[in-house]
């Protein structure tokens, strides 16, 4: 009977190395691939707009209104 297929614990994608001190990617790596995903969402965003305008201007206006009613 063959045995079950194990994830490899090196493996970056592997659940057990999330919080492991030992993973193999470095903190630099990781905010690097943050900073591009958060440059490459505001391109997004910012494409959609352009295409969209009139959606973006009703979102400007309910989240203006939404800062407006808030309370700290």
């Amino acid at each position: 009977m063959p045995e079950p297929e194990q994830r490899n614990r090196e493996d970056p994608e592997n659940p057990e190395n999330l919080g492991n001190p030992g993973n193999l990617e470095s903190d630099a790596q990781r905010r690097r691939r943050r900073a591009q995903f958060l440059r490459e969402l505001t391109e997004a965003r910012e494409l959609r707009d352009r295409v969209q305008p009139r959606r973006a201007k009703t979102a400007r206006l309910r989240h203006a209104m939404r800062m407006r009613t808030f309370r700290w």
